[in-house]
């Protein structure tokens, strides 16, 4: 494939960053989604991810780095002026915890389709527990137009085989809070009563104590074609699990345990670092818009959020993951097989947890490779790509980008995941909760100095309150019971193409 200019100016990107709200006293916040802030149901930008006190900030698409984080710092802009005395935390690892059973799942109102994104996420408590599902992380979505369904999963195939690279130099999460692993069977160790780490650990969220299940282990998606994924996703959001079956649909009490009894409820609870992704219509189950439609963009899942920077993504980082996806979708893809899969997890969890240790070994087409050594041969690949994209661009940001990239390679103390190990002992007595809390603060200050326009305001407002109605509408409107609702929304029938059209009633969860 070759780079045409126009396709390369075509390129759209838009962000989805998830924060904890937290209580002054450094604990998660357990109050309710602030009203200022709309119906997490409805609103646009600004919703709740598993948790009540999980925020999720969400852009739409846009044509430049710049454009985009505009607008990603003005929905931080207008949240933090609606969260009174509470502050977000800013690093993926989460704040002090309470116990499991008391992290509150988020609420969205009466509806079925409000209850049924609640239901589902009490199933994700049922399976995983909910101090997983408090983690957070940015979710970077890009299109290129001209790509088809075959490009994209090629491009997927390749982003899957380097993704160790991304780990390497953007995790941020080397280090966590005790309350976290309360209780769980972890290699971490102790930094300090209540810090627990890993010297060499590049991110935990991505590591063993992060988004992994034993039952979604036990998948092996293959990305060969959109056929074959649709197939593997249809498959597992159908088959009978029988750990899942015994916990059951409901309660003794009437109560619902999760959405379906299948090995996932729904395609979201897939967990991958990289999905592809098509606009849904109301009621549409995703599986069946990628069926009948296609792919229409990428989402890239497994970036941390980086403490230093106040919306916790830059302009350099977004600019290097241009460069990367183009890579990947330039590059000869092979078919992925069983033990490719396999070995590309292996290698996803030792970067994790040991991605700075001096001549850690990754496997590479069945040998063991050096990390250092095969992240140069990628940045490397990368060179003409930085500059096709200058070059349309006008600029030198591209290749900059590269170049820090390789200076981070070079010296693995320039990481973020080095600098917050190094922040923490510098500043913070070794305590992650307080180096967390110095920074939150430092950025909810940040931000609040920053030009804040009188017409912004009004027209966040103005989105605020347009969502409550629209929530409102959506509840006044249902006329199904729920239950009914719940079959009909996990009817198998419904993953597959030619299927009728459904009514917005069954919106989407």
């Amino acid at each position: 494939m070759k780079l045409q200019q126009a396709s390369l100016a075509g390129i759209r990107r838009g962000i989805e960053k998830e924060s904890l709200r937290y209580a002054a006293s450094g604990s998660l916040a357990l109050t309710p989604h602030p009203e200022a802030l709309g119906s997490a149901l409805t609103h646009p930008n600004i919703t709740t991810d598993y948790s009540e006190s999980q925020l999720e900030l969400i852009t739409g698409v846009h044509a430049s780095v710049e454009q985009c984080l505009e607008e990603l710092t003005n929905i931080h802009q207008f949240t933090y002026r609606a969260l009174g005395d509470e502050m977000l935390w800013v690093s993926s690892m989460p704040c002090n915890l309470p116990a499991d059973e008391n992290i509150p799942i988020g609420r969205y109102g009466s509806s079925n389709v409000g209850r049924a994104k609640s239901v589902y996420r009490m199933g994700l408590a049922h399976r995983y527990g909910r101090r997983m599902q408090t983690i957070s992380g940015i979710h970077y979505n890009w299109s290129m137009p001209g790509i088809s369904d075959e490009q994209y999963f090629a491009l997927i195939r390749n982003f899957r085989r380097n993704a160790f690279l991304l780990l390497y130099l953007f995790g941020a999460s080397p280090a966590c809070c005790s309350s976290f692993v309360a209780g769980r069977n972890h290699e971490l160790q102790t930094l300090r009563p209540g810090t627990m780490y890993m010297p060499y650990g590049t991110s935990l969220r991505m590591g063993r104590l992060g988004y992994q299940s034993e039952a979604q282990a036990s998948l092996c998606v293959s990305y060969n074609s959109l056929e074959g994924y649709a197939a593997s996703i249809h498959d597992a959001v159908t088959r009978p699990y029988p750990p899942y079956e015994a916990i059951g649909i409901m309660n003794p009490g009437g109560e619902y345990n999760q959405l379906a009894t299948s090995l996932l409820q729904i395609e979201n609870e897939f967990y991958g670092t990289i999905r592809p992704k098509r606009v849904i219509r109301p009621g549409e189950r995703p599986l069946h818009a990628l069926r009948e439609r296609g792919v229409e963009y990428v989402e890239v899942r497994l970036m941390d959020l980086d403490p230093f920077v106040p919306v916790g993504i830059k302009a350099q980082t977004m600019r290097f993951l241009d460069v990367f996806l183009l890579h990947c979708l330039l590059e000869d893809s092979p078919p992925d097989s069983p033990q490719e899969i396999a070995a590309l997890g292996r290698n996803q969890h030792k970067t994790a947890a040991f991605g700075r240790q001096p001549g850690l070994t990754l496997e590479r087409d069945g040998r063991d490779v050096k990390l250092a050594d095969w992240a140069a041969d990628i940045l490397a690949s990368c060179r003409p790509v930085a500059a096709a994209l200058d070059a349309v661009h006008a600029t030198s940001d591209y290749g900059d980008t590269l170049r820090s990239a390789e200076a981070m390679l070079a010296e693995p103390d320039l990481l973020p995941s080095a600098r917050v190990l190094a922040a923490m002992a510098a500043s913070h007595d070794n305590s992650f909760t307080a180096f967390a809390r110095t920074q939150s603060e430092q950025t909810k200050a940040k931000l609040l100095k920053l030009p804040y326009a009188a017409q912004l305001h009004a027209r966040m407002e103005a989105a605020a309150r347009q969502s409550v109605a629209e929530q409102q509408a959506v509840e006044a409107a249902d006329d199904l019971p729920f239950e009914a609702f719940r079959q009909q929304y996990i009817s198998p029938a419904r993953l597959e193409l030619n299927t009728e059209a459904v009514t917005s009633a069954l919106a989407t969860v």
